[in-house]
């Protein structure tokens, strides 16, 4: 388990104050949207409970591309050409239109940040304070060091959406899958999946080797089914060790990307792939994209309601995306075992393999991290209506 890395003694000061912008949330998401912020000449203050990249959330596997836009392959570990997708009837090796690269968290999260100009601090955040504080533009939260406010703040914390108040979004009864791995020594060829409901009745099995470490997990779609016992499992039918274990929630609903004057990033909204849990890149896709809308802030281009709204608008044009996803994850776990291990091997014909992944990777793809206006980015990209009669889905 880590250990917080709070500050102590003389050291824990009072970190009530006013800055330009507040981000709450040092990972994926809430960096993202600092280093759009870089060289603005904003005050921005960035709050985490832990250190930058001291704790690990994820099996951390993210399409290689995005690692080479955002410049961050120092941070690869392995890269992979092909999915081996195991069944109860049967395996299939898909090779992929585009590779997939795991890596390592610690490192990855030392170079976004390197890529900030931001002021790091760790406390816990407790909520939002209630009334305006230093102007009505102002918003306060309440932290385990004092009272921060700015006019622009951002919960980037993850799936409990601590700034968006006493919603009661809590599991089991909340939109949300499960995941447990750990993380033996020792590394592998590929990058395997198990559908089979030996491990869950819903959700997947998954071994992503990682260089010198492999990263063996299960994840459920019913947040009410308890994966540890199943983790165990299938390590050691992979007679791999039973060590170093890490979890979490993982949102498998869009959530409304702006409320209470506060911006969502990430997790806490719900930017995290139904069916396959995928949620670093969108984390990257929407906090880079969060990130130009508040430097237009700062930079005076346009007010604080015009960036809510161009974010909200940006997000929400997503959600059919995300919606048929969430469908396919529905679907899945009705289909018969019998019936999976030649669905599995049909759907690894090489032209719907590029078809299909080619959609997928295009719900957040690595070019939007080159710049421009990300608003006439998303415009290009064919709605459901256009996009109905030809078949298409991403």
């Amino acid at each position: 388990m880590p250990t917080r890395a709070t500050k102590r003694g003389d050291e824990r000061t009072s970190l009530a104050g006013a800055h330009d912008v507040l981000i709450c949330g040092a990972s994926f998401a809430g960096l993202a949207v600092a280093r759009e912020l870089a060289g603005s000449g904003a005050d921005v203050l960035i709050v985490d409970r832990y250190e930058i990249g001291e704790r690990q959330t994820s099996a951390c596997g993210i399409p290689t591309a995005w690692l080479e836009r955002l410049g961050l392959l120092e941070a690869e570990r392995q890269r992979f050409d092909t999915l081996v997708i195991h069944t109860p009837h049967g395996d299939s090796r898909y090779r992929l239109p585009w590779t997939f690269s795991t890596f390592d968290y610690r490192t990855l999260c030392a170079l976004l940040w390197d890529g900030c100009d931001a002021r790091f601090e760790t406390a816990k955040v407790e909520g939002l304070v209630g009334g305006a504080a230093n102007g009505a533009d102002a918003i306060a939260v309440e932290t385990d060091r004092g009272v921060v406010t700015a006019p622009l703040v951002v919960d980037a914390l993850g799936w409990r959406r601590v700034l968006a108040g006493p919603a009661g979004y809590q599991p089991p009864e909340a939109p949300l899958s499960r995941g447990l791995e750990v993380h033996p020594e020792g590394g592998a060829a590929d990058l395997e999946i198990w559908i089979d409901r030996r491990y869950v009745p819903a959700g997947y099995g998954w071994s992503f080797p990682a260089g010198e470490e492999t990263r063996i997990g299960v994840g459920s779609f019913d947040p009410r089914f308890h994966v540890r016992e199943t983790t165990e499992l299938l390590a050691e039918d992979l007679d791999r060790d039973r060590v170093r274990y890490q979890g979490n929630w993982i949102p498998h609903k869009l959530r409304a990307a702006t409320g209470r004057g506060v911006f969502f990033a990430g997790d806490s909204a719900g930017h995290c792939l139904p069916l396959t849990a995928e949620g670093i890149r969108t984390a990257l896709y929407f906090g880079i994209a969060l990130g130009r809308e508040l430097r237009g802030v700062v930079e005076g281009r346009q007010s604080r309601e015009e960036a809510a709204r161009h974010y909200a608008e940006f997000s929400d044009s997503h959600e059919w995306k995300f919606r048929w996803m969430l469908r396919t994850q529905k679907i899945v776990p009705r289909v018969p075992p019998r019936l999976l291990g030649p669905l599995i091997r049909l759907f690894g014909v090489r032209r719907f393999v590029d078809w299909s992944f080619g959609h997928y990777l295009n719900i957040a793809p690595p070019e939007f991290a080159d710049g421009g206006d990300y608003l006439a980015f998303s415009q290009s990209v064919p709605t459901p209506a256009s996009t109905s009669s030809a078949g298409s889905r991403s």
